[in-house]
C-alpha cells in the first residue's frame, strides 16, 4: 500500500488558520521546476511556513499523521522533516494547475524525500477542478476533497492538480526524508 487517508487531520476553523498564517509571507511562483520558471507545468502561488513559532503546532500534526501513516502502511526509513511546510494556491483566473510529477528529484534535499502528505485546505465547494490524483499504475486515484482531509502517500509516486475552473483551491503539503530507496 501506498497511500494513507486523514479523513479530518484539521478542523475548517483549523484550515482557516493555516491559511492565515500563510497570508503574511511572501508568495513565490510555484512554476519553477528545475529552477526554470514551468508554468505549462505547474501553475501556483506559494509560501512556507516555518515549523517553530506560530506554525508549531501545524509542523506536530504533521508529524504525528506522518507516523501514523508509516506504522500502519509503509514501514520507510523516515528519519526527519528537512524542509518547511508548503501551502500552495491554485488559481481558476490563472487555471492552476500541477501536472503528472513525483516529488523526489535531484535536488540535494528532494532526493531524500520518503512520504508525502497533502492536506486539502479549501472548503470543496469553493471551487471546481483542482482535484489531486494519485496514479496507482492501473489507475488513477481521487483524493477526497473534504476540508482538512489529508492523505499520505510514497514520494515517488506520480502525482497531479488537475486545472481549477472555478475559484481557487488551497492545501498544505510536507515532505518526510530519510536514507535513499534502495
Amino acid at each position: 500500500m501506498f497511500t494513507f487517508a486523514l479523513p479530518a487531520l484539521f478542523t475548517s476553523s483549523e484550515c482557516s488558520g493555516i491559511l492565515h498564517l500563510s497570508q503574511g509571507k511572501t508568495q513565490d511562483s510555484g512554476g519553477l521546476v528545475g529552477g526554470v520558471q514551468q508554468s505549462d507545468i505547474r501553475r501556483a502561488r506559494i509560501s512556507w511556513l516555518d515549523d517553530e513559532g506560530p506554525a508549531a503546532w501545524v509542523m506536530k500534526r504533521i508529524m504525528e499523521a506522518v507516523a501514523q501513516a508509516n506504522r500502519e502502511a509503509f514501514d520507510f526509513d523516515i528519519t526527519e522533516f528537512r524542509e518547511r511546510l508548503q501551502v500552495a494556491r491554485y488559481d481558476g483566473g490563472e487555471a492552476g494547475h500541477y501536472d503528472w510529477h513525483s516529488d523526489i528529484g535531484e535536488g540535494r534535499i528532494a532526493q531524500f524525500r520518503k512520504a508525502t502528505i497533502v492536506t486539502q485546505l479549501s472548503p470543496s465547494n469553493e471551487y471546481e477542478g483542482g482535484g489531486l490524483e494519485i496514479n496507482l499504475g492501473n489507475r488513477i486515484m481521487s483524493v477526497p476533497r473534504d476540508q482538512g482531509s489529508a492523505v499520505v502517500f510514497a514520494s515517488f509516486m506520480l502525482h497531479r492538480v488537475v486545472p481549477v475552473t472555478r475559484g481557487a483551491r488551497s492545501s498544505l503539503t510536507c515532505w518526510s526524508h530519510g536514507p535513499r530507496f534502495r
